[in-house]
C-alpha cells in the first residue's frame, strides 16, 4: 500500500502543535502517591489524566533520618484523533481512559530497635483494602511490644505515609537480634547474604545496618538498594539472597564498513511492476554509480566498557580494532578518512575485498533471464548473445560478441556487435555514436555516426548523422529504408529476385528529417481536430440563431469549443513555425550526399538526393549516384574513406 505522506505530514504537524501545548511540572512528596496528587493540584487535573517519570526515588527513613521525598515531573495526557475523548450521554467523559490499577491491600510493617517498636503503614492500591488498627496492634504484640500507644498507631493507619513512627516499647534482649552473613561468590561478581531471624526481644536490621554489612564485608559495587529497601521490611531468613551483582566488561566494537550498496552479488533484487507481477527481466545486477557518489562508511571502532567486581575491583575491557579503509580503483577517500567517494560513473563492485569502480562492466554469457536487463553508466561486455525481450543500456559502449536478436541495444557511445543483428522486425539498436555489426536484418538502426556492416543489410530502417556502410565479400543492400547525411555505400543494392523495395535517402540529416515527418503528421492531426471543432461550433451557432439563444449547458460547451479552437490554432502556427525552421536547416544543408555500390545495383531501386529522386530502371554495375544541377546523376563508382574502412579500434568492415 502506497504511504499518503500528505496524511502522515498533517499528523506529525498536529503532534508537533499538540506538543507546544503541554505544559511540564515537577512535584515533589513524601510518597509517590503524594508526588502524584501534588502533581495533579498544580495541573489542574485529574491523577488519571497523568504521565509522570521519577527524577528521584524517595526514601522514608529510619527514626527521622536518612529522609527523603519521591520527585517527579509530570504532564496532562492530550488526546487526539481515534484517541480522543468522546462523551457519551451519561457517561464520563474521561471513563475510557481510566489506567488499569492492581488491587492490592495496605500493609503495616513493624520494626525493633533498641529506640522502641515502630510502625510503618503504606497505603493500598486500586481497591484494596486499607490497613486496619486492629492488624496492626495485633502485628505489634506478636512481637511482644509492651505500651503500645493506640494513638500513635491511629496515626499512622490513617496517614498513610510510609515512614516509621515509634508506637511503644519492648524488652531489649541484644542476645536475640537479627544477624547478617555476607558471602562473596562467583571470582567476586555476586554477593550474598543470610539473615538469621531474631529471637525474644531482639532486634531487626534496619537498611543502613544491611548496607554497612555488605561495605564492611567489602561489598561495595552493585548493590541492590531498592531491593534491600523492601527486604528491609518484609525480610526473608535463613536462605541466601542476592543483593550484589558486579559488571562483566564489554568489549569495543571492532570497526566496520557501512557499505551503501549490496556487496553480495548472489542476491538477487526483482522488481515488481504495477500489476505486483515481478519483471524477471529487470534483476539489478549491476549496481551503478555516478563520480562523486558516497559508496562506503567506515564505523569508528567502539571504546571498551570496563566492568567491577562487587568488591569493587576493576575488569579491563579490549577496545576495538581498527580497519584500513577498502580502497581499490576509481574511488578516493574524504578529507576526514572515513568515507570513500567514487572518482567516475560505473559499476561499483568488490574485489579482493577492496572497493572499485569499472568502467567497463562484462556479462560472462548470454543476457536473459539469468541477468535480466543491462543498465550501466559505462561500457558493457557481453559475451554472448542478447536474447528475444531484453535491453542492454549503456552510457558509454556495447559490445556483444555474439548475436543481438530481437532486442533493445541504446548506448551513448558505439555499438559493436561481432555477429550479427536479428531484430524479427521489432528490435531496436540505437547509438550515439557508430553501429558496427556483421550484418542488420529486420531491424530499426539509429546512429549518431556511421553504421558499418560487413555482411549486408536486409530489409531494416537504418538512419546514420553520417554515412551508412556496407563492405565486405557479402555486403548486400537489399529492401528497406536507409537514411544518410553523407553517403550510402555497399557492394550491392537491391535484388535481382526480390521484389521488395530499397530506398536509399541521402544529402539531409536523418535526425531532422525524422523530427520534420513527425512534425507533418502533427500539424494533419491539428487540422482534423480544428476541421471536427469547426463543425461542431458551427452546428452550435446555427442552433442558437434559430431558437435565439441556448439552454446554459449548452452556451457553456459552445464557449468550451471555441476556447480549445483559440488554443489549437495556437498550436498549428508553432508547429508551422518550427516546420518552416526545419525545412531551413534541411534545405542549408551543405553536405554532397551520394549512393555507392562497388558491384551493382539492381532496377527497383530507390535513390534520393535531398528532395530529387531517381527510380532505377536498369542494372548498373560499379557506379555512384550524386545530384548534379537538381539531378539525380550517375558517375563513376567512388570509394569510401579509407578511415571508414578501417574502422573503429582496428574493428574493420570484414
Amino acid at each position: 500500500m502506497a504511504v499518503d505522506f500528505v496524511r502522515l505530514q498533517h499528523l506529525i504537524k498536529e503532534r508537533l502543535e499538540r506538543d507546544r501545548t503541554i505544559r511540564t511540572i515537577e512535584a515533589a512528596g513524601p510518597t509517590l502517591e503524594a508526588a502524584v496528587s501534588e502533581a495533579a493540584t498544580l495541573l489542574d487535573a485529574p491523577i488519571r489524566r497523568l504521565e509522570y517519570e521519577v527524577l528521584e526515588k524517595g526514601y522514608a527513613g529510619f527514626l527521622g533520618s536518612g529522609k527523603k521525598n519521591w520527585k517527579i515531573r509530570a504532564y496532562e495526557r492530550v488526546f487526539a484523533g481515534k484517541e480522543a475523548v468522546r462523551k457519551d450521554a451519561g457517561e464520563d467523559e474521561e471513563a475510557e481512559f481510566v489506567p488499569v490499577i492492581e488491587d492490592k491491600d495496605g500493609e503495616a510493617f513493624v520494626h525493633l530497635s533498641p529506640e522502641g517498636a515502630f510502625l510503618k503503614v503504606v497505603p493500598p492500591q486500586g481497591n484494596g483494602r486499607r490497613a486496619a488498627v486492629e492488624d496492626a496492634v495485633k502485628l505489634l504484640q506478636t512481637r511482644d511490644v509492651t505500651d503500645i500507644d493506640r494513638e500513635s498507631v491511629a496515626q499512622a493507619i490513617n496517614e498513610m505515609a510510609g515512614a516509621y513512627i515509634k508506637v511503644g516499647n519492648f524488652e531489649h534482649h541484644s542476645y536475640n537480634d537479627s544477624y547478617v552473613r555476607v558471602d562473596i561468590a562467583d571470582e567476586e561478581m555476586k554477593a550474598y547474604m543470610t539473615v538469621n531471624p531474631p529471637g525474644p526481644g531482639g532486634c531487626d536490621i534496619s537498611v543502613e545496618t544491611y548496607l554497612s554489612y555488605l561495605h564492611n564485608n567489602r561489598v561495595v559495587y552493585g548493590i541492590k538498594e531498592d531491593f534491600l529497601r523492601e527486604f528491609a521490611d518484609k525480610p526473608v531468613y535463613k536462605e541466601q539472597i542476592l543483593v550484589a551483582e558486579g559488571s562483566k566488561p564489554v568489549n569495543g566494537r571492532d570497526a566496520y564498513i557501512q557499505y551503501n550498496f549490496e556487496t553480495d552479488q548472489s542476491k538477487v533484487r526483482f522488481k515488481e511492476g504495477n500489476n505486483g507481477r515481478v519483471d524477471f527481466k529487470e534483476l539489478n545486477i549491476i549496481q551503478n554509480v555516478v563520480e562523486n557518489q558516497p559508496l562506503a562508511k567506515k564505523i569508528e571502532a567502539e571504546t571498551g566498557i570496563v566492568g567491577k567486581m562487587v568488591t569493587g575491583k576493576i575488569i579491563p575491557a579490549k577496545d576495538g580494532r581498527d580497519i584500513v579503509l577498502p580502497v581499490g580503483k576509481n574511488v578516493h577517500v574524504s578529507d576526514d578518512g572515513s568515507t570513500i567517494f567514487a572518482d567516475i560513473n560505473g559499476q561499483v563492485v568488490v574485489v579482493s575485498g577492496k572497493i572499485n569502480v569499472e568502467p567497463v562492466t562484462t556479462i560472462q554469457g548470454d543476457v536473459n533471464l539469468k541477468t535480466g536487463n543491462i543498465i550501466f553508466l559505462g561500457t558493457v561486455i557481453i559475451t554472448g548473445n542478447v536474447e528475444d525481450g531484453f535491453s542492454v543500456q549503456a552510457a558509454g559502449n556495447i559490445e556483444v560478441n555474439g548475436t543481438v536478436e530481437k532486442a533493445n541495444l541504446d548506448a551513448e557511445g558505439d555499438i559493436i556487435v561481432h555477429q550479427g543483428i536479428t531484430g524479427k522486425n521489432t528490435g531496436a539498436v540505437k547509438a550515439g555514436r557508430s553501429i558496427w555489426a556483421r550484418f542488420i536484418e529486420n531491424t530499426i538502426v539509429e546512429s549518431g555516426n556511421m553504421v558499418v556492416v560487413s555482411d549486408g543489410i536486409i530489409n531494416s530502417q537504418v538512419s546514420a548523422e553520417k554515412r551508412i556502410i556496407c563492405q565486405g565479400k557479402r555486403a548486400h543492400i537489399v529492401g528497406g529504408h536507409l537514411r544518410a547525411s553523407e553517403e550510402i555505400n555497399a557492394k550491392i543494392i537491391g535484388s535481382s529476385t526480390s521484389g521488395t523495395e530499397t530506398i536509399c535517402e541521402v544529402g539531409f540529416n536523418p535526425r531532422r528529417k525524422k523530427e520534420l515527418a513527425e512534425l507533418i503528421e502533427k500539424k494533419a492531426d491539428i487540422e482534423k481536430h480544428l476541421e471536427d471543432l469547426q463543425h461542431n461550433i458551427q452546428t452550435l451557432i446555427n442552433i442558437k440563431k434559430q431558437r435565439k439563444s441556448l439552454p446554459e449547458d449548452k452556451e457553456a460547451y459552445l464557449q468550451e469549443l471555441m476556447d480549445k479552437r483559440d488554443e489549437m490554432f495556437g498550436d498549428r502556427q508553432k508547429v508551422n513555425e518550427d516546420i518552416t525552421s526545419l525545412n531551413e536547416q534541411l534545405n542549408n544543408i551543405t553536405v554532397r550526399g551520394r549512393v555507392s555500390a562497388s558491384s551493382k545495383v539492381y532496377p527497383g531501386v530507390k535513390v534520393i538526393i535531398k528532395d530529387y529522386i531517381s527510380d532505377v530502371r536498369g542494372e548498373y554495375k560499379a557506379v555512384t549516384f550524386i545530384l548534379e544541377d537538381k539531378l539525380v546523376k550517375v558517375t563513376k563508382y567512388e570509394e569510401p574513406d579509407e578511415e571508414v574502412k578501417r574502422g573503429l579500434d582496428g574493428y574493420t568492415t570484414n
